[in-house]
């Protein structure tokens, strides 16, 4: 009797880069590690799910503004935020913060759009 073929495991559609600052900072997987080891997990998770199933929607993926969305994960402290850009297959991790209103703050936001322009400029 023979075996059926092993399936191929799936490939992820967007390979997942940390923004890396002209310092060599990486923010967003500083902020990662400053995190409890179980939230970590949860947005870790929550990243991969976009990085094999892009693109999504909510309730996991939510466009702020073009070329901008954010990963949205509940955490024992309140609602986490990675936000995030695509560029040619790449799902580019910008900033992420804890969310305590409604809205997104407008600061958060900046650092944002601050951080993607870094990135269109470098890369141009």
């Amino acid at each position: 009797m023979t075996q059926p073929p092993e399936a191929e495991p799936p490939q992820p559609i967007l390979e997942v880069r940390f923004f890396r600052t002209s310092a060599g900072n990486e923010p967003v997987r500083n902020w990662l590690r400053a995190l409890t080891r179980e939230d970590r997990r949860a947005i870790g998770e929550d990243i991969k799910t976009a990085q094999f199933g892009w693109p999504l929607g909510m309730p996991l993926i939510r466009k702020l503004e073009k070329g901008l969305w954010e990963v949205r994960t509940i955490i024992a402290d309140g609602i986490a935020r990675v936000l995030f850009t695509v560029k040619d297959q790449r799902m580019h991790l910008l900033h992420g913060f804890i969310k305590k209103s409604q809205k997104t703050p407008k600061n958060e936001l900046d650092t944002a759009r601050k951080r993607l322009k870094q990135l269109e400029d470098h890369q141009s």
